[in-house]
């Protein structure tokens, strides 16, 4: 192996760690959780990056999943490039939020109405304050490990950075607003059963990842969602998908087409924004017309919409109703996850994970992982070893057992080959 050096990323983060808190724009990229200094890119192409030393690295992260179509897409670069000679933002309606607007109604089945916004995180916000203004009710089930942003609601038992830096619940969010948020843990549905028995006539919904991505890599039990569905329209109750991070990703038309559920609202991100600021909530037309100006439940963002969002977003959508697109990433992603676990097994090495599409994970346990509590027993300090030999050797993962993993349209199967060639190594050196 050649030597590794981070000399400019090492001076680059310790300037940064002056002017910014741990240095970062958000925590996970401090790599607190796997050790050593984080690197800082450079620039980005396709299924690669590049950092400021000049390594050059096969990216698993893809911007937290947006880079489906493989970073910088020369046909969504040359779309943009196009709409900036418009101006970047108008602050008034622009024709482009129609047409994505048409083509995500089109593609989620349970999307009648849409509302762009700028994040995930204000998407999961808005879509609750929505679930409550519809329902009259104040409470609402989440499930533990799961990451919906970072709004107060939310910060409770959540997954992502917050898992990963293994913080409390955050201080600074006010005990009064989080007692009328309720856990359960993932796929366990008599749970569900019993918080509604315990709060008749008072839970405005269920919000979950179909998937959980935020916890690593968790898919649902057979009979989980399905169950999910049963449940809250016996209690009155609306059901949430969080597809920030499914939506377009596990199929074209998300979790729901995957698993054939349809809940009654859905929140997006990441992939329709192709790479910039982006996020949407959408469900039954009923429900939407609450949503100001239509209804008297504010919400509103000055961004929101924006030209160069829609645009990036629109090719994105469009390059992936090419045919064959997620035969291919279901194939290459079992390859790598597979590849993977075979290489745990033979190098003695107890792993389980798997994959959805363009979507996956594996942790350092036997498993199998059902839920959060079994996502915590991996082997921390193993992933965190395993993390720096991968990215030494030119492969970035995501700096966190508790994150899913992403591939793209510009993965090549002698990317997954080197991959796999290069875990043995460093599985054999573990």
């Amino acid at each position: 192996m050649s030597q590794f050096q981070t000399t400019k990323s090492q001076e680059i983060f310790a300037a940064a760690q002056r002017l910014m808190p741990g240095g970062v724009s958000s925590p996970v990229r401090a790599f607190k959780s796997v050790g050593g200094q984080p690197i800082v890119f450079d620039r980005v192409q396709g299924a690669y990056a590049w950092d400021v030393d000049g390594n050059q690295y096969i990216d698993y992260v893809g911007s937290w999943g947006p880079a489906i179509c493989g970073h910088a897409h020369p046909e969504v670069i040359s779309a943009l490039k196009a709409a900036l000679d418009k101006g970047t933002s108008f602050g008034a309606p622009c024709v482009l939020e129609n047409v994505l607007a048409e083509l995500v109604i089109a593609a989620v089945s349970s999307i009648e109405m849409v509302r762009f916004v700028n994040s995930g995180t204000e998407a999961c916000m808005s879509v609750l304050r929505l679930m409550r203004a519809f329902t009259g009710r104040d409470k609402v089930i989440k499930f533990e490990g799961c990451y919906h942003g970072h709004a107060d609601m939310f910060l409770v038992k959540a997954g992502s950075g917050v898992a990963t830096l293994g913080l409390p619940d955050s201080p600074g969010v006010p005990k009064n607003v989080t007692s009328n948020t309720l856990t359960a843990p993932y796929n366990d549905l008599e749970a569900v059963k019993t918080l509604f028995a315990e709060n008749p006539d008072q839970i405005a919904g269920v919000i979950l990842e179909p998937v959980v991505g935020n916890s690593g890599f968790i898919p649902p039990d057979a009979g989980f969602l399905e169950g999910l569905r049963v449940l809250t329209q016996e209690n009155g109750a609306l059901l949430v998908f969080d597809e920030v991070m499914t939506g377009f990703r596990i199929a074209y038309g998300g979790a729901q087409e995957k698993f054939g559920i349809k809940p009654d609202l859905t929140t997006l991100g990441k992939v329709i924004g192709g790479g910039l600021p982006v996020g949407a909530y959408g469900g039954r037309a009923d429900i939407m017309a609450m949503v100001a100006p239509a209804g008297p439940m504010y919400q509103a963002g000055t961004l929101s919409g924006n030209p160069l969002a829609m645009t990036a977003g629109i090719k994105t959508l469009e390059l992936l109703q090419k045919p064959g697109t997620y035969d291919y990433l279901d194939r290459i992603t079992k390859t790598l996850i597979q590849g993977l676990l075979d290489i745990a097994k033979e190098t003695g090495h107890a792993a389980c994970g798997g994959s959805i599409s363009a979507m996956f994970g594996f942790f350092f346990t036997a498993g199998p992982v059902h839920n959060y509590e079994d996502a915590k027993k991996s082997d921390l300090a193993k992933f965190s070893r395993f993390h720096r030999g991968m990215l030494e050797r030119g492969i970035y993962l995501a700096p966190s057992q508790f994150e899913a993993g992403f591939t793209s349209l510009a993965h090549t199967e002698a990317d997954i080959e080197k991959t796999l060639a290069v875990a043995k190594e460093v599985m054999q050196s573990l």
